[in-house]
């Protein structure tokens, strides 16, 4: 787990403006290139004051971090007290990654890992009695680059041509489902049936790896834009709330460098891909 979420509205589809770079637009222009493009949600990672006063007179929708590190000796507690003021306001989320689930083969399988039982136990109970959802990072291309011997890559990228994985009765035609219905197993084992997921962070990487491309990237961010609507099969119908990472390259990223080519965008405003957002 590293963040809590603070956020309004309910529309499906939302971009992550991430701001670790010395080349990217001004918070106002970002704001306008979101108008622009028809993105009608945000998510940011801090409290930017410039970005909440070009964000102020639009209809965008915002969800806004805020890491928990510097007081996660006593987590239930703050979360109680941050809980009781924002569930009032619908406002409330809580974010994990999906490293914590043991088990994500086959979906129904899907547990927490023991070392993350003693904490994440008493959280999906927490979010269970506040309506909360849980935000997940979900990045199948990682998934594929670790295990290409495993992994077709077009089960990675949402347009499979092979058969369909079977679980039970149920078909899964992509490693996004298979990702999302493990950890959805995993919460009701936890005793959290009732928490929905939100995707916090996905996408596909242009550069940096032998599978990142421009037409794996673009392939990848508009089948997850069409899909989204579908729900999962374990949850069919129910819209997937899902941010894509990110809108512009980020050349200040710390890490291996495919961290810094994840943008839907070049910083000047050129697209890399052509995407239909709605």
């Amino acid at each position: 787990m590293s963040g809590l979420e603070a956020v309004t509205g309910a529309q499906s589809l939302g971009v992550c403006n991430g701001r670790l770079g010395n080349d990217l637009p001004s918070e106002q222009e970002v704001v306008d290139f979101y108008k622009s493009n028809g993105i009608g949600r945000m998510r940011i990672y801090d409290p930017n004051q410039e970005t909440l006063q070009a964000i102020r007179e639009t209809n965008i929708e915002l969800t806004l971090g805020a890491l928990i590190q510097t007081f996660k000796r006593s987590l239930m507690p703050q979360l109680q007290t941050i809980g009781l003021v924002m569930m009032q306001l619908n406002l409330f989320y809580l974010q994990c990654e999906t490293s914590t689930v043991n088990l994500s083969y086959p979906p129904s399988a899907g547990a927490f890992s023991t070392s993350a039982g003693p904490y994440i136990n008493p959280i999906v109970q927490f979010l269970a009695t506040t309506g909360a959802p849980l935000l997940v990072n979900v990045y199948t291309c990682f998934s594929y680059i670790d295990n290409p011997q495993h992994i077709d890559l077009g089960y990675a990228l949402l347009n499979p041509k092979g058969p369909a994985v079977q679980d039970g009765d149920l078909n899964y035609h992509n490693l996004f489902d298979v990702s999302l219905d493990a950890l959805y197993s995993a919460l009701e084992r936890a005793g959290g049936l009732n928490v929905e997921i939100v995707v916090s962070e996905t996408g596909w990487l242009s550069m940096g790896n032998d599978a990142a491309t421009f037409s794996h990237a673009e392939d990848y961010y508009q089948n997850v834009i069409n899909h989204i609507a579908n729900g999962t099969p374990k949850r069919p119908g129910r819209p997937i709330e899902t941010y894509l990472f990110a809108m512009f390259d980020e050349n200040q990223k710390s890490g291996a460098e495919t961290e810094r080519h994840f943008g839907l965008f070049f910083p000047n405003k050129q697209p890399k891909y052509q995407l239909q957002f709605s």
